[in-house]
């Protein structure tokens, strides 16, 4: 990896993410500002303004992991720099559902060039630790929700500020991942480094392993980010601030993310997803059930499920399957993303016609999914180990 500035690239990359994480916080913020007592849209017509959030990381995953080999990392990290800035700009200028909807659009796909850039050249940059240091990076998407769930707080509840002066903290970590990027050299990927053909790689991702791992992610991703999407709807009734839980959960999972590398060394990669499904579920359903003081050791439950959910499904197939490269990565990514949008609008559905409470049992029904899928690969898992060692 000579020439390449690994410390400043990973500086760069926990900055891009910051930015994305925080478009999460604020976007939960702008809830109430477009919502039923703000602009007068409904819970349900908001879920599908801010599903292109989530469908459009998709596109751009889906669209960016060939493209990563293709035009290189460098290039789609810019687009993702390009596609930020306008999505921003047009969110300053947002006031309807569809000016809303197309603003959501253009972030959520910068958000998507990030992880489809970003996530294989950490891979390729730390190849005899990948689980690890994609826990590290994945420290700053939660890391980044707590700083986006405090300023919303501050600027908008504290400080009394406009809902406008809230998205524009979006520009400084976008400024100062553009600026750390600059003229940077940007190290290949791994694939191309191990000389895997673009047959092999479209091959791999049809392995039965990989088809399973896609479906898993597109519960853990709505376990996790279908909920603290709608957080300040969910738990409007339960507490006075729902921005302070998400910044809560988002604390412990940045702090849990912090020392991945000791968890991954005792209950390795499929062992970590199985104790995550198992505390998401518990804290879901513990969420449906408590109020004031007590929401919060929900939320804590619930945080320690959904902590290494993200990048432990993406190490898992960075360190197993390997040849999928930036697309198995990218599917991924997508998948997670792509079962948000779906999930938004549903909710919204439920809180309209039913309670924030159904809302929550509904989706405590995936993480119950996963702790029999999880079982199952972690029990396939130990016995290939046993193989290989015979």
């Amino acid at each position: 990896m000579e020439h390449v500035n690994k410390n400043r690239l990973f500086l760069a990359s926990c900055l891009a993410l910051i930015t994305t994480a925080m478009t999460f916080a604020i976007r939960a913020r702008l809830e109430t500002v477009f919502g039923p007592e703000g602009m007068g849209l409904t819970l349900e017509q908001l879920g599908y303004a801010f599903a292109p959030a989530f469908f459009g990381f998709t596109i751009a995953m889906i669209i960016g992991g060939p493209l990563v080999d293709l035009m290189g990392i460098k290039r789609i990290t810019w687009l993702a720099f390009i596609t930020h800035t306008i999505g921003i700009v047009l969110t300053l200028l947002a006031d309807s559902m569809t000016s809303l909807f197309i603003a959501t659009l253009f972030i959520g796909i910068g958000n998507g060039f990030v992880e489809a850039a970003l996530n294989p050249m950490i891979a390729s940059m730390y190849s005899e630790e990948k689980t690890k240091m994609l826990n590290r990076f994945h420290v700053w998407f939660p890391g980044g929700i707590v700083i986006g769930s405090l300023i919303g707080w501050l600027t908008m509840d504290v400080l009394g500020l406009s809902w406008e002066a809230m998205v524009s903290t979006l520009f400084i970590p976008l400024v100062f991942y553009g600026v750390l990027f600059f003229g940077q050299k940007i190290p290949i990927t791994e694939r191309l480094q191990l000389g895997i053909s673009n047959k092999d790689m479209f091959k791999s991702v049809l392995k039965p392993l990989f088809l399973f791992m896609v479906c898993c992610m597109f519960l853990t991703a709505a376990s996790e980010l279908g909920t603290t999407q709608r957080i300040e709807s969910l738990l409007k009734e339960s507490v006075t601030a729902p921005l302070l839980v998400l910044a809560f959960i988002n604390g412990i999972m940045a702090f849990g993310r912090m020392f991945a590398g000791q968890v991954v060394h005792k209950l390795k990669p499929s062992g970590m997803l199985l104790y995550s499904a198992v505390f998401t579920f518990i804290g879901l359903w513990m969420l449906t059930m408590t109020t004031g003081g007590l929401t919060f050791v929900a939320a804590a439950i619930f945080a320690i499920g959904v902590t290494f959910f993200w990048p432990t499904m993406l190490g898992f197939v960075a360190e197993y399957l390997p040849e999928t490269g930036a697309l198995g990565l990218s599917i991924m990514g997508g998948a997670g993303m792509f079962s948000v949008s779906i999930v938004l609008p549903i909710m919204g559905n439920l809180m309209d016609n039913a309670s924030a409470a159904e809302a929550l049992r509904t989706m405590s029904l995936l993480p119950a999914i996963l702790i029999v899928a999880f079982m199952g690969l972690h029990l396939y898992m130990r016995r290939q180990v046993k193989t290989s060692e015979v």
